[in-house]
């Protein structure tokens, strides 16, 4: 399946019809500045999970435990590699490595999901990642929660609304250099690549509303300690290669 090849048309709220339009038209590089290298990288994917909860339209959320190798601490869609069982990463492995990344993750019936779309690939050069977004509707849920602790600290929603909350929003610079943007929910700063993508997506399909960019923030201590130590070891292996 090609990047822009989407899955077949399938009945969605009409409140999601923006975003099935933005994922036919997007282009990668207006989506992230880290595009896939022509060959190589660890091919995985994430769920972008829409659903209804009690305060409308929301995104579904988890924090990776602090305990990994890669991206600890960090907010993330709920995802991972593929596995070979997945099928081909081109074709509907994608599809299927989100879906049971989520259960697995989360707790979640995949079977209550209805995957309207893909994103296409994205790079995270330093965990070598080439991410394919796969765009869910949460069209039967069920109670979700961080199934194993080692691997996920948190699960959470944060509707369209606090997401596109200008006063929820800021620009954080990364230990690596870069700014990108960045959402409080709550007691969650949503940042990296997880924030990018969604800044990015609702600015396509047209929820996004103005915001102070100017805005600056930081990590925890903590957290930076935590990026810093995966920035470093993406050095050494960038050295050595």
């Amino acid at each position: 399946m090609s990047e822009h090849q989407q899955a077949p048309e399938v009945p969605i709220p009409d409140w999601l019809e923006p975003v099935r339009e933005a994922a036919r038209t997007v282009r990668p590089a207006q989506l992230s500045r880290m595009l896939p290298p022509e060959t190589g990288g660890r091919r995985s994917a994430v769920l972008v999970l829409f659903g209804e909860g009690p305060d409308g339209p929301d995104l579904l959320f988890i924090e990776r435990a602090r305990a990994l190798r890669s991206h600890a601490g960090q907010p993330s869609f709920p995802g991972g590699s593929l596995d070979p069982e997945d099928g081909d990463p081109d074709g509907e492995g994608p599809v299927r490595a989100a879906l049971r990344e989520a259960e697995e993750e989360t707790g979640l019936d995949p079977s209550g999901v209805v995957v309207f779309g893909r994103l296409p690939n994205l790079y995270i050069p330093v965990s070598d990642f080439v991410v394919t977004p796969v765009l869910g509707w949460w069209r039967r849920e069920t109670p979700v929660g961080p199934v194993d602790p080692a691997e996920v600290a948190a699960v959470f929603r944060a509707s369209v609304t606090e997401l596109t909350d200008p006063a929820n929003r800021a620009s954080l610079h990364h230990p690596s250099g870069l700014t990108g943007p960045a959402f409080l929910i709550g007691d969650h700063l949503i940042w990296g690549f997880t924030a990018g993508v969604t800044d990015r997506l609702f600015h396509y399909c047209g929820w996004e509303k103005p915001w102070d960019s100017s805005r600056r923030i930081s990590l925890s201590e903590s957290s930076m300690r935590l990026a810093l130590r995966e920035r470093d070891a993406y050095r050494r292996r960038s050295a050595g290669g």
